[in-house]
Formats: C-alpha cells, sequence, structure tokens
C-alpha cells in the first residue's frame, strides 16, 4: 500500500530546492499562512511571523516495507529515521542516541486510580541525560551539523540545558546555555558537569528565552545554534518519536487518551502531530484519541484559557516546584487549546502539594521515581478521573518526562522509617517487626 505526502499544512506551492541533507524533510511551512520557505535555520514566517514547522514528502513510502524497516530499525529514535528530518546515515554519527524508552504497564497505579481500561507511564527518564529533552537536541544537533553551526546553545528550565551539554559533548560542538539563576542545584549540576559554559541570568525562564532571541539577532551569536530558537522546526519534531513509539509499543494502535505536561505546549502538540502521521501513513487504524494537559496551578496559563474558553492564553509569572513546566509564556499554547477541543480532551492543573502527592503515589504503585513534571501529569489523571471527564474504561496513557533524582528538593521531606540499635529488641520497639 503506497501513501499520500504528509505535509503540515494544506499549502503546495513547490519549494526550492535545499542544500541540505534533511531526509524527507521537504520544506519549512508556517503554521497560520500556509506560506512555505525552504529549509534553513529560520523560525518564524516572514509574511505572518507564525511559527514553521517542517513538510515531509512521505509519497515514496509502502505502508508494510515502512513498517518493516522501522522494527528492524536500532532500538532507539533513529528505528524512525524515515519519518524525521535527518539524513539516512544519522545512526552512524555521534549521538546520544535517545528514545525506545520504556512504556510500563501501570495496573497498581490503575487500581490505585480505579482505572479499567488499561492504564500505562511512557517513562522517559530512561534518556541518557534522564529527560525527554534529550529526544528534541538528538534531532537539533543533526540540523546544527546541516547548517555549519560550531556552537550549540538553548534557554532552558534544566533538562534541556543537560541534555544540550551530553550531546554537544558527544558530537564535538562547543555548548553554551542559558538558565534561569535560581534552578535545582541537580539540574544545575547535571548541566555543568558536561564542561560547556552554563550561564545563570537573573530572572525567570521568559526573560532567558528573551535574551536567547536578542543574542541570536546580535554579531555575538553569529554560528550558534539555538535549539529551541533557530532550530526550533528541528528540534520540535523529535517529540513525535514519543507518539510513534507509544503506538508500536501498543501493538502499532493508537491509545485512547493520553495526558501530557505542558510547558512551551510543543511536546503535546508534536505527540499529535505524530500521530495523524501514523494514521495517514497507515501504520495504525484511525479511530478517535483524546490529549489532555496538565500544568501546574502556580503555571498554569493554558489551563485558565482552556477554562475560561477562550482562544488565547494570557502570559502568568510563574510560582510553582515545577520548574520544567514553569514557562508563563508558552509559544504553542493556542495550539494545545485548538488540540483539546478538537480531541475531545482538557487541559487542567494540580497544586503543589497534590504534585509531591503523586510523585509519591506513583513512586509507591510502580517503583517510577518521577521528577515534578511526572507528578503533574499523574496528579491530573487523578483529578481528571475523579471529576469524570477521564475515562476510566479506555486504554490510558501517562507521560513521565524526567527522573525524580533532579528534583529531590520536591520530595526532601520523605526519609528514613525510624532509626533502631543495632538489636532486636530495638526493632521490635519501633514497631517494624
Amino acid at each position: 500500500m503506497a501513501v499520500q505526502t504528509v505535509e503540515s499544512t494544506t499549502d503546495t506551492t513547490a519549494s526550492p530546492a535545499s542544500p541540505v541533507d534533511l531526509g524527507p524533510a521537504a520544506a519549512l511551512n508556517c503554521r497560520e499562512c500556509g506560506h512555505r520557505v525552504p529549509l534553513g535555520p529560520v523560525f518564524a514566517c516572514e509574511e505572518c511571523f507564525g511559527p514553521l514547522e517542517i513538510a515531509y514528502d512521505f509519497s515514496a513510502y509502502d505502508t508494510e516495507e515502512l513498517r518493516k524497516r522501522i522494527e528492524a530499525g536500532p532500538a532507539n529514535i533513529w528505528r524512525y529515521a524515515p519519518l524525521l528530518p535527518v539524513p539516512a546515515d544519522v545512526a552512524d554519527k555521534p549521538n546520544i542516541n535517545p528514545g525506545w524508552t520504556k512504556l510500563v504497564k501501570a495496573d497498581n497505579l490503575a487500581r490505585e486510580l480505579g482505572v479499567t481500561g488499561g492504564l500505562y507511564v511512557k517513562d522517559d527518564s530512561g534518556n541518557p541525560t534522564h529527560s525527554f529533552k534529550d529526544r528534541v537536541v538528538a534531532q537539533a544537533i543533526e540540523a546544527a551539523r546541516a547548517f555549519g553551526f560550531t556552537t550549540l546553545s538553548c534557554s532552558s528550565t534544566g533538562n534541556l540545558a543537560g541534555a544540550v551539554g551530553a550531546a554537544a559533548a558527544r558530537a564535538g560542538f562547543r555548548s553554551c546555555v542559558f538558565i534561569p539563576h535560581d534552578l535545582e542545584q541537580g539540574k544545575v549540576v547535571m548541566a555543568a558537569v558536561y564542561g560547556g559554559e552554563l550561564v545563570g541570568i537573573e530572572g525567570n525562564y521568559d526573560d532567558v528565552n528573551r535574551f536567547c532571541s536578542e543574542l541570536i539577532g546580535d554579531s555575538a551569536g553569529e554560528g550558534w545554534g539555538f535549539v529551541n530558537v533557530n532550530l526550533r522546526p528541528y528540534y520540535a519534531e523529535g517529540s513525535k518519536t514519543l507518539a510513534y513509539e507509544i503506538c508500536e509499543q501498543l501493538g502499532w494502535r493508537l491509545p485512547d487518551q493520553l495526558v501530557v505536561p505542558i510547558a512551551s505546549g510543543s511536546q503535546l502538540t508534536k505527540i499529535d502531530k505524530g500521530l495523524q502521521e501514523l494514521i495517514k501513513l497507515g501504520l495504525v487504524e484511525d479511530k478517535p484519541y483524546k490529549i489532555f494537559g496538565a500544568q501546574a496551578e502556580g503555571c498554569s496559563p493554558v489551563s485558565t484559557a482552556y477554562k475560561a474558553g477562550h482562544d488565547v492564553v494570557r502570559p502568568q509569572k510563574p510560582d510553582t516546584i515545577a520548574k520544567s513546566l514553569a514557562i508563563g509564556n508558552p509559544a504553542d499554547g493556542p495550539y494545545v487549546l485548538d488540540i483539546a477541543r478538537r480531541t475531545g480532551g482538557a487541559v487542567e492543573d494540580v497544586t503543589d502539594e497534590q504534585v509531591v502527592d503523586a510523585i509519591k503515589l506513583l513512586a509507591r504503585t510502580e517503583g517510577i521515581f518521577a521528577e515534578t513534571a511526572g507528578g503533574v501529569t499523574v496528579g491530573v489523571t487523578k483529578k481528571l478521573i475523579e471529576d469524570g471527564v477521564l475515562d476510566p474504561s479506555l486504554t490510558t496513557v501517562v507521560l513521565n518526562t524526567g527522573d525524580g533524582l533532579k528534583t529531590l528538593d520536591a520530595v526532601a521531606g520523605t526519609g528514613l522509617t525510624a532509626t533502631i540499635r543495632p538489636n532486636l529488641d530495638s526493632f521490635r520497639e519501633a514497631g517494624l517487626a
């Protein structure tokens, strides 16, 4: 079965030939007006200033041959190289090779939450730097190679800084990353250990991001590939691999419901894009699915807009322990609203106390120690079930995007059950027998 070309928009204007080899990537399309430009290190439409994303030419693929090629591929994201903006020989290049993380059937958690249709946790803490950011950086560094950049950079709430540092070290790039000055110490250490420059900015993530946008336009930023700014269209495609893996690990079928954390919102929008591509390629049966977005109450601009019935997202000043999600002005917020409404999902938020409770719940039931973002998704899942919004009789996938060892402060009160003397009497006196 031959499949048709899958594109980001319906625009069919031919694009000029690109001098770079990024596999099936054909051009950049504007998500707002459909204007098409050649592949390059640009992220905003010159016509309307809308965001650019990658359009592909998948027209030559046969469904069954493509499925066999994927299944025979390496146990990382490069098994999906035919669907990504990377050269065919990507697996031979020095990269941290993330992906193919566990999809855990969470029966114990399901019993706690009353889920009967099957509950799964997509646990991306198993990536090389222990967060899903390794996926997007692996994509971005291939674009950086193609465009001749020599320095890899980013604005980050923590996880991305570590992923950029590791990937740059592996690939032989210089790295210089920028973070809010008050991040969790575990994330600071993990970003710094790879030997690149790590710069703290006085302010929150949105202040850091604005600075990076200024640096790109200055001569001091020449030769710099900012993974989440001028390389953003390529970087963002890494999140699609979560959708690909989930469906393949479910036996090439779509889940009924997904609960996805929201920071910038890009991960959620690209998961939806990945699911749509699998449908159009014929790799999964087309059926309805719902996507739910999850935020912390202390930084919930998308949730607030969703509940108010708005189509635009009003920025907020972050104040939450879930610092990896603390983006007060999320670039993809409006698109998240569209997807939640189109699929019949929702966007919800939980308090910091509920985040901590959910981290402990997941650890206690499934042996998965999630960072605060994972506490947000589990906490929101619990809340959605209790409120009758998420259907417990359907197959549900919850994302954990990072390792709890990065956010130890969130559960700092957790410790010893008891301290005893080294004898049986003391053991019994403590009520442990």
